[in-house]
């Protein structure tokens, strides 16, 4: 039985690193994208390294996400955490003094291996430790303190940017975690599960991660038209095939087919698919469009996106409690319609734009949209299957999430006709900017008309979502088994 109560020492400090080693995974997937026009003039990269440079890390960490989970369970969840931490450090560091693109999106790949080993280990740490009267509360905290994290980290980022340099976004990882790090392996307690299955599925793994590379490299370097590209991107789809077949026949799958059954829970990945891929595209393409073209320093352009993600702080608690009440249909249909909206007003924002006039309206709808469909979206995702697999449901929805992050950053530039140099042209971008924000509003369109002719209210007596509190725009909130004792 976990006993590690919440007010006592250790459990201050357990609640202390976890916090802490979740927030550099979670700064990573946000404050980079303030840096891209510095790191595109200082290492003289085009538009396709700079995306890379976003999925890179995107990729790895989405494909192995849920075997970082599978290891925490097998091998010590405080082992692979503090593995997880060291990981993502030294990749910062080598991201810190990358001396070109290519250096930088290599350490970027390795950056996510670190974060798929510590993230889902934060929050299974936390469930596996405290006794089970403050576990609620902690993860409540937890998720809180992460979601200021995911708040603050734009405004750090454009703060680091603008003064000692775009490297000490990353540089800034190494001393967290040589505080984080001691931390944990003083005192926070070991723990695993019993249950944990002997083998891991290292081929289910592979074959999604490889399937995701093929088809992004395909999607970012289609401009060329070459035959490489064309081949790059059926080997990709043929990955994508070999991936499913082998996670329906193995005994142990990373991701068992058989939890698509529930029509549900098929229906709300389809949204999670929809949404993010827009938030992602949107969010990429958000901090170069107000810093190319309207002339934002990177810290005006961090500090000018805080809204989003400060709405979802304040009411995406209030928005669950509401979807619980009328569920989560209309939630699910109205949130995208009106994040949708917003990226429409961002046609606004142009050369010469207004922050109070043109931007602040623009992000306020789409605030709203996200503190609308965020908490009602897991909640769906958790009710939809047995509350024994709530966790892995809730990991392939978060992987599904950041998979659509990556692809869309990967597609829409292509999609929008941005060449190659793009970013260096502000006129240039601002027309492939609008043509975007009309193709992430459509496919926003979409994931409403899926939720609206799909999802049905929740059983009563369904998993409900315990990390209420959510601040980040590039994947739901990851959700772990209950505890069981010690050893869950």
């Amino acid at each position: 039985m976990p006993d590690v109560r919440l007010a006592s020492p250790q459990g201050k400090w357990i609640l202390f690193t976890t916090v802490l080693g979740s927030s550099m995974a979670l700064l990573d997937s946000t404050v980079v994208n303030v840096a891209l026009p510095r790191i595109g003039r200082d290492l003289d990269a085009d538009l396709a390294a700079l995306q890379w440079t976003i999925n890179a890390y995107m990729l790895t960490l989405a494909g192995l996400i849920l075997l970082g989970g599978a290891l925490g369970d097998r091998f010590g969840r405080r082992k692979i955490f503090v593995i997880g931490v060291v990981w993502f450090a030294a990749a910062s560091l080598l991201c810190g003094i990358a001396p070109n693109a290519g250096f930088l999106i290599a350490a970027r790949a390795l950056q996510g291996i670190g974060g798929a080993l510590l993230t889902p280990g934060s929050l299974a740490i936390i469930q596996a430790s405290f006794h089970p009267d403050d576990r609620g509360r902690a993860v409540g905290l937890w998720s809180g303190f992460g979601g200021v994290g995911a708040a603050v980290g734009p405004f750090v980022g454009g703060w680091l940017v603008d003064g000692p340099g775009w490297r000490w976004v990353f540089l800034l990882n190494v001393p967290l975690a040589l505080l984080c790090a001691p931390i944990a392996v003083r005192h926070v307690p070991e723990s695993g599960d019993g249950r944990a299955h002997t083998r891991f599925d290292v081929l289910g793994a592979v074959l999604g991660a490889l399937a995701l590379a093929l088809v992004t490299y395909a999607l970012i370097e289609a401009r060329e038209g070459s035959v490489i590209v064309v081949l790059t991107a059926v080997a990709g789809v043929a990955a994508g095939v070999a991936f499913v077949l082998v996670e329906r026949r193995r005994a142990d799958p990373m991701m068992p087919t058989d939890i698509f059954a529930s029509r549900q829970f098929t229906a709300v990945n389809l949204v999670t698919l929809c949404v993010y891929a827009a938030f992602g595209g949107f969010f990429f393409l958000a901090a170069l469009q107000l810093q190319v073209v309207v002339g934002y320093s990177a810290l005006g352009a961090g500090t000018a996106l805080l809204p989003t993600t400060a709405l979802m702080l304040l009411f995406s608690a209030r928005s669950g409690a509401l979807a619980a009440r009328i569920g989560p249909r209309i939630p699910l249909t109205v949130g995208p319609l009106l994040c949708a909206g917003g990226m429409l007003l961002m046609l606004r924002v142009g050369p010469g734009a207004s922050y109070v006039v043109d931007v602040v309206p623009a992000l306020l709808v789409l605030g709203l949209g996200m503190v609308t469909l965020v908490a009602p979206l897991t909640a769906t995702v958790l009710g939809s299957v047995d509350t024994a697999r709530a966790g892995l449901a809730s990991g392939i929805n978060n992987a599904a999430a950041r998979a659509a992050g990556l692809i869309a950053v990967a597609a829409l530039p292509l999609i929008a006709g941005m060449g190659e140099e793009a970013y260096r042209s502000p006129g240039a971008f601002d027309d492939a900017f609008g043509r975007a924000m009309v193709v992430c509003a459509g496919v926003l369109v979409v994931g409403a008309a899926v939720a609206f002719t799909t999802v049905r209210k929740l059983p009563p007596d369904c998993r409900r979502p315990e990390c209420i509190t959510h601040g980040s725009v590039t994947a739901p909130p990851l959700e772990g088994q209950r505890a069981r004792g010690r050893l869950a």
